[in-house]
């Protein structure tokens, strides 16, 4: 059953495929409040590709991330495959409890998740609601966890979601990935266009939503010179240095226009994830990733945008490659 479970998964193209026996889980983890007879957690993990990241490297594009590497993940290929998975052990005998997240619900009453609109979260759920899905992805063998709490792997780095199935057939457990690619270089901080991660590799999910969103002007083709305005401390939310709280975040939110969300309820990434994005080009300059492309991801001077236009009230779109003017 291992290998037809395999074969499915990839049929509905999943692209790394772990088992983890329930042992490998404390008594008290969620998986056993959901379905207590929990004997294996099937992973499967999906790659976002390459190519949908490129709009906002290139600073031209931006609705392709969401649309195609959250959304249509999240909405439709990983649900599709697990339903076949599902029914697949379904055929056999077991029981399959799909585990897909929920956006939209957090266990903690504070903070919030930059992918959605901070108004649809609910917060304070118990921990039945939902599984731990980074202890599961890393249980399952998918990946090793980051210094930022990202899994990576060894195709595709940081570039992946993943899913999960809960099931009572025992099956033979895939070996735990032994950490190797994250050296703990910091790259992935240092790109944060909001200084939303700390040292600690601990995430202000606020910041987060806030730069995520395309607060700051040096990386928002889309912000109009007028951005802010009324904000006392307008030039440091747009440069990325502003100090807020939380209530002070959803008032920035609520006045980042600049760029539709995509169809449903998913928000735009204007940061594109820069932290991934510079994850993933550390690991490459680094040989690390087993999967190579003709290129390289970025293959020049980072760029980013002058704050004169937000200065002088006038757009003036200068691009800035390695600190020079162009």
């Amino acid at each position: 059953m291992k290998n037809a479970i395999i074969e499915c998964a990839k049929r509905y193209d999943a692209d790394l495929i772990g088992f983890a026996p329930a042992s490998r889980f404390a008594k008290d983890d969620p998986i056993f409040k959901i379905f207590p007879e929990t004997k294996t957690v099937i992973g499967m993990g999906f790659r976002v590709l390459r190519g949908i990241y490129r709009g906002v490297e290139e600073g031209t594009t931006y609705y392709q991330y969401t649309t195609m590497g959250v959304e249509n993940l999240e909405e439709t290929v990983m649900p599709l495959a697990l339903i076949n998975v599902a029914n697949l052990i379904e055929e056999e005998g077991f029981e399959a409890i799909p585990q897909c997240k929920n956006p939209l619900i957090q266990n903690a009453v504070e903070g919030t998740n930059p992918e959605v609109d901070y108004t649809d979260m609910v917060r304070g759920v118990t921990a039945e609601n939902q599984i731990d899905f980074l202890n599961c992805a890393i249980q399952c063998g998918l990946g090793e966890k980051s210094m930022i709490g990202s899994v990576l792997t060894d195709d595709y780095g940081p570039f992946i979601r993943y899913c999960f199935i809960l099931t009572d057939a025992e099956i033979e457990p895939t070996d735990l990935v032994k950490p190797h690619l994250c050296d703990g270089c910091g790259e992935c901080i240092k790109a944060c266009p909001g200084k939303a991660i700390n040292d600690q590799g601990e995430t202000d999910s606020w910041r987060c939503a806030v730069y995520y969103n395309g607060a700051n002007g040096s990386k928002n083709p889309f912000m109009p010179p007028e951005a802010f305005t009324g904000f006392d401390n307008r030039m440091e939310i747009i440069r990325g240095t502003a100090e807020f709280n939380a209530e002070e975040a959803k008032e920035i939110l609520d006045n980042i226009y600049f760029y539709p969300p995509a169809k449903h309820f998913y928000r735009t990434s204007i940061c594109g994830r820069a932290c991934d994005r510079a994850c993933y080009i550390h690991l490459e300059e680094k040989g690390m990733l087993k999967k190579s492309f003709n290129k390289k991801f970025r293959s020049g001077e980072d760029w980013a945008l002058s704050e004169t236009q937000f200065i002088t009230g006038k757009r003036e779109k200068e691009w800035i490659f390695g600190g020079e003017e162009k």
